[in-house]
């Protein structure tokens, strides 16, 4: 049986009416997600609850559907339990998590049900592991106390890394059970350093909102914030000026630029290939600089505003940066050339930390990480918005998922994206940069997808009467793919493990927001 005609569907960035989202029977919308999930081309982009009352929560889907661009809407009420839905539906493992942590809710048959982020629940004051608000420190349920997966037999031994890391990063925990040097399990752990980010922008959007989504992920700045100005520009049914799209759009394309050079640099590095390492720390350097021409933030922090962008670029701007990047494009190239060159590289590469295609469609992971396990999914493409509607790049994917493939996408998007660059900077539409908001409709669900750097971006924004912010959902790339790199290393080397880390180089701070 299809349940298609119990969706509400919309594109990307266009909102509906909160009566419109369809309200099932929790078996039928298990059933629907099952069957939406069921052919591969749909990706479980959102799965969020909202209280309807102390004894009710009403559990949200959104769906994105690679083959139309349509994203698709519907939810459920449950009480304090409910049948889980991950054993049907893998995509969901995370967020049922989050559910029960978050409005204490029990998806009962649940494979592995433990906090995500050991933070007190937000409805009633009790989460589902019956901690409440005014409880002291219960055994089991904090990160220094937490219950893990276990593996049983002679020469078995666990190694556990972090959450205090020896580089300058934020701390999460990795635990393996190991036989010798063989991986049989890895378990992430996260929560060390939840900063309650969606819970403080209800009632928003104030003056604190554009700061918060800069710095919710820094790396991806640019990615997080045009997501938040989409869903806002969509609540008041206006688009930006043409011109501020395009320059959101280059924008983005430079934001990806450091961190795949970055990343391909420490990949180097993790093997010990120092000549593309050393050339690759200097490279990103220039690219950061480059975005600091247009915004004075070397991280594209001041940029991108509701309405448009807050900076124009003329002629001697547009030069320098198309100048800057040719010269940036000149020299990664040659370093990440030195890298394929070099049998030793690709013999260290190769066949370490594969993601197959099945395991990560099954896992719903996006992005780069995606694409390199042979996912052919970009939301430039697939959900295009902004400048993206009317331009568009070649998507780069690969096929063995492996630490080769995730490095090798980089190289092939940093070509694309300097292309992209320096062909479009010299044919910005004209016109103004900014536009003045109408005010925002009332009682309406806005979803905002955007690919940043890692991949796919999910706001959800739901307005109340008066077009404030009631509930705001973000879900960043690593949220999607964390599990990923837990696959990856499934029967590797242990030793392998930075290298494979490094491939996916996921956010921690994205994950514990």
């Amino acid at each position: 049986m299809t349940h298609s005609a119990n969706l509400a569907v919309t594109t990307n960035a266009q909102p509906l009416a909160l009566a419109d989202i369809p309200d099932l029977a929790i078996e039928t919308f298990a059933d629907t997600l099952a069957e939406s999930m069921a052919d591969g081309r749909s990706t479980l982009s959102a799965l969020f609850g909202v209280p309807n009352s102390a004894q009710r929560l009403r559990i949200y889907a959104v769906t994105s559907q690679t083959a139309t661009g349509k994203l698709s809407l519907f939810a459920t009420e449950v009480g304090d339990r409910y049948p889980a839905l991950t054993p049907r539906i893998t995509q969901a493992h995370w967020f049922e998590r989050e559910l029960a942590e978050q409005w204490g809710v029990v998806p009962e048959g649940h494979p592995w049900l433990k906090p995500l982020r050991f933070h007190r629940s937000y409805r009633n004051g009790q989460d589902a592991w019956g901690r409440t608000e005014d409880q002291p420190i219960l055994p089991g349920v904090l990160p220094e106390n937490a219950d893990y997966f276990k593996v049983r037999g002679e020469e078995i031994h666990e190694v556990a890394e972090g959450p205090i890391h020896a580089g300058v990063i934020e701390p999460g925990h990795f635990r393996f059970q190991c036989h010798g040097e063989r991986v049989f399990t890895l378990e992430i752990e996260f929560g060390y350093q939840h900063r309650g980010i969606e819970r403080s922008l209800i009632g928003g959007p104030d003056k604190r909102t554009l700061h918060t989504m800069e710095t919710l992920s820094g790396d991806a700045t640019i990615g997080h914030t045009t997501a938040y100005c989409q869903a806002l520009e969509g609540l008041a049914d206006q688009e930006p000026p043409i011109r501020a799209q395009a320059i959101r759009a280059l924008a983005l394309e430079l934001e990806r630029l450091p961190n795949h050079t970055g990343d391909l640099g420490a990949l180097a590095g993790d093997i010990g290939y120092l000549p593309t390492l050393s050339y690759c720390g200097r490279i990103r350097g220039d690219f950061l600089n480059t975005t600091a021409l247009l915004c004075g933030n070397r991280y594209g922090r001041n940029l991108v505003r509701p309405g448009g962008v807050a900076y124009d670029l003329d002629e001697n701007l547009e030069q320098q940066v198309a100048d800057r990047v040719a010269t940036a494009y000149r020299d990664v190239t040659g370093a990440i050339k030195l890298l394929w060159a070099s049998t030793s590289v690709l013999a260290r590469l190769e066949n370490i930390g594969t993601v197959p295609l099945a395991t990560a469609t099954e896992l719903g992971m996006v992005g780069m990480a995606a694409r390199a396990s042979g996912i052919d999914r970009d939301v430039r493409r697939d959900f295009p918005s902004g400048y993206f509607r009317f331009v568009q790049l070649p998507v780069a994917y690969w096929h063995t998922g492996d630490a080769f493939a995730r490095g090798y996408i980089r190289h092939l998007e940093i070509g694309r994206s300097c292309r992209y660059l320096m062909d479009q900077i010299h044919q910005l539409p004209g016109g103004d940069h900014r536009c003045d908001l109408r005010p925002r409709r009332g009682n309406q669900i806005v979803a905002s997808l955007v690919e940043g750097w890692r991949g796919e971006i999910c706001h959800v924004a739901i307005t109340d009467n008066d077009g404030q912010f009631a509930h705001y959902k973000i879900i960043d790339p690593s949220f999607h793919n964390w599990c990923g790199l837990a696959m990856a290393l499934r029967d590797q080397e242990i030793s392998d493990f930075p290298l494979n880390n490094k491939s996916f180089n996921l956010s921690y701070c994205g994950h514990d927001l």
